[in-house]
């Protein structure tokens, strides 16, 4: 065949290939975004969307791996506290522009803590997907036979709760269930106090503040009363089984749960479970800003294709099938609104909590800070160490995991600091006291 032929053609197959999108999500959530995939393609001809699904326990070596490699896909979908470590790697591609043209992207719709975790120094750099917090399951019959008509609103009136159920449980049933193998308790409990959890622009550990050590006492009392087992999560057979078994009143959990729950209830314990917001220390409180937001990488070449990805995902429309599907809280306003979720008692303390989420610090290390803060916060309670210490020694490991960001951060200061010195009039910097300059 005549070269000119064979170029000719080559240009053809290039051209009914059309755009290549490759959008990397992670477990369950790809399995279902395959099935919206097809519409998106149907609404836009000329693109298509190549989706890999990257188990989760792999999926951050993953994603490193292919930066060192140059090998990172057009959109992918991030964990909230990645989104730190990926913008400070220079990975992400800045979204304000695009958001700043979009008549479907509309960032005073969603809710002000999840959008904020995206904005890193002030730049978008994501757009919410789904988001999650952790809020109070509990059981409205124990709790009534208890003496209370309502879950609480204030730790002062949740105390109380939990001293007349385990009045009423006996000494091998308990008033709430929160394995000591997970942070999320202590985090949510920390981020409704007004202390910041990191200190000198973010450089060091802030653990020895009023607000933690409140945060840290009103914790470690569950245990020492006795309302709380001290047990981590392998040591329960099944969650699910021993709530509505009533070894437990109240539980800590996510939205995931609300269908596990409903699937696994007893008839005869239909209606008798709720949902309720985290009880704060003057009123409901704050909780954790989680879930997974979309992002484009700096080096895709298909960063329009890919945004039109991201403006299709985050119609309330599609949201809100994306919920009905897999059960994922959407991030906007207007989606709550479809009567799936509107309608359902269950999402509702979801909504009123998502009002009050906040993002944690936004720094890279912030995942092994956060496994410092469950070490130590153990100790207190299954090793008998005293507050003080315990306050004091994760203020001693988060330092040392920040030690870099601490170096960087001075030298950025001494590089701004000698910017800053004035020139003498022959030209050359000024003498400071002692010689130097």
């Amino acid at each position: 065949m005549p070269l000119l032929a064979l170029l000719a053609l080559a240009g053809c197959a290039r051209q009914d290939e059309g755009t290549v999108v490759r959008f990397w999500a992670m477990g369950r959530e790809a399995e279902v975004v395959a099935d919206l995939i097809t519409e998106f393609e149907a609404e836009n001809p000329g693109i298509s969307v190549e989706v890999q699904n990257i188990p989760w326990t792999a999926a951050h070596e993953k994603l490193l791996t292919a930066f060192a490699a140059d090998g990172l896909p057009d959109v992918c979908q991030l964990g909230n506290t990645w989104i730190p470590e990926f913008a400070e790697l220079d990975t992400l591609t800045p979204l304000q522009p695009y958001v700043d043209a979009s008549t479907v992207v509309q960032p005073e719709d969603y809710f002000q803590g999840i959008w904020d975790t995206n904005v890193i120094h002030g730049e978008v750099v994501g757009v919410p997907w789904y988001v999650d917090t952790r809020l109070l399951y509990y059981r409205k019959d124990l709790l009534a036979k208890a003496g209370h008509a309502a879950p609480p609103r204030t730790w002062a009136e949740w105390d109380q709760q939990m001293a007349d159920i385990k009045k009423m449980q006996g000494p091998n049933r308990y008033a709430v269930l929160m394995p000591i193998n997970e942070f999320e308790q202590q985090l949510s409990f920390a981020l409704q106090q007004p202390d910041p959890l990191l200190r000198d622009d973010d450089t060091r550990g802030n653990f020895r503040s009023p607000g933690f050590r409140r945060t840290l006492g009103f914790y470690a009392n569950m245990f020492e009363q006795g309302w709380a087992p001290k047990m981590s999560e392998t040591q329960i057979s099944n969650v699910w089984d021993e709530f509505f078994r009533g070894f437990n009143v109240f539980y800590i959990s996510g939205p995931w749960n609300i269908r596990e729950f409903k699937k696994l209830e007893p008839k005869e314990l239909a209606g008798q479970w709720g949902t309720a917001p985290l009880p704060g220390p003057d009123g409901p409180g704050a909780g954790i800003a989680g879930g997974t937001s979309l992002v484009i990488f700096r080096k895709s070449r298909q960063k329009e294709a890919s945004w039109k990805l991201i403006e299709f995902l985050s119609r309330p429309d599609i949201q809100a099938r994306f919920h009905s599907i897999i059960g994922d809280l959407p991030p906007r306003r207007s989606t709550w609104q479809a009567p799936s979720l509107a309608n359902d008692p269950l999402a509702a303390a979801f909504r009123d909590q998502l009002e009050r989420v906040k993002p944690t610090p936004k720094v890279l290390e912030w995942e092994r800070i956060v496994q410092e803060m469950r070490i130590v916060t153990e100790k207190v309670v299954r090793g008998g160490q005293s507050q003080d210490a315990a306050v004091a020694e994760l203020d001693h490991r988060v330092d040392k995991v920040l030690a870099k960001r601490r170096w960087l951060h001075e030298q950025a200061l001494g590089q701004q600091a000698s910017r800053q010195v004035p020139a003498r009039s022959d030209g050359s910097a000024e003498m400071a006291e002692g010689g130097q300059p």
